[in-house]
């Protein structure tokens, strides 16, 4: 038998915080009871470390994916899965152990399309707070949201999945599509702020807790240059661990 739902963890070199979020997902697992009915896919993007191993000894399923673009690592993950909903949730992060319970709850309604839990941070500071109180605007205006992102499998498919062609926002331009076939079928996204994902703040610890200003700057410098794979590769695939 399929299983009901299909977790995809996008990873590249995630030794040191992927088993964190697999113990996570083991207690969702526990807590949904009906642990084989959630597959878990770890999509690495080549990693030069232990990732690819962890997953397997784990019992994960893994593909490897070459190219190194965000929403094309998210897509080979969805294009193996059985489920018949997708749940997309970055390796760093842990996510809430009533999570699958309360996606069944909202899709339950018949009334959302897909949506995301929110997140909460691993640890707060006057930066980090400033940063989330930064976004929260947006997020309550349009409905988009981070932490475990999800949808219908067959929903997936009609939008085409994540933009390959987009080095950064490919999440916010998912969710837009996502809501738009949403609001063709009179649907909505859905915010499951019950069941919000933990979000890591590596990114913080290393380039400290007011960075996400000056990362604004910066990705408009490159765009400007037209150089985003600089941005991409230097902010996500070249971290200080």
């Amino acid at each position: 038998m399929d299983p009901r739902y299909s977790l995809v963890i996008p990873a590249y070199n995630e030794e040191r915080l992927l088993g964190r979020l697999l113990d996570s997902i083991a207690v969702a697992r526990a807590s949904y009871g009906q642990p084989d009915a959630i597959e878990v896919i770890v999509a690495d993007n080549l990693s030069t470390d232990s990732t690819m191993k962890i997953a397997a000894a784990r019992g994960c399923r893994v593909v490897s994916v070459e190219k190194r673009v965000i929403g094309a690592v998210r897509n080979a993950g969805a294009q193996v899965a059985r489920g018949e909903i997708l749940a997309f949730i970055d390796a760093d992060s842990q996510v809430h152990a009533r999570t699958f319970l309360e996606i069944d709850r909202a899709l339950a309604t018949g009334r959302v399309v897909g949506g995301a839990t929110g997140v909460t941070m691993e640890r707060w500071s006057l930066g980090i707070a400033v940063t989330y109180l930064a976004i929260v605007p947006m997020v309550v205006v349009t409905g988009f949201d981070t932490g475990v992102v999800f949808c219908r499998k067959r929903d997936f498919a009609t939008i085409g999945g994540y933009d390959e062609s987009r080095l950064v926002a490919e999440d916010v331009m998912f969710l837009l599509a996502m809501r738009r076939l949403g609001k063709s079928r009179g649907q909505r996204l859905a915010r499951v702020t019950s069941a919000k994902a933990i979000a890591s703040t590596r990114k913080f610890d290393e380039f400290g807790d007011w960075h996400y200003f000056t990362l604004v700057v910066e990705g408009v410098r490159h765009l400007r240059e037209r150089k985003p794979t600089a941005f991409t590769e230097t902010y996500w695939y070249k971290p200080k661990r």
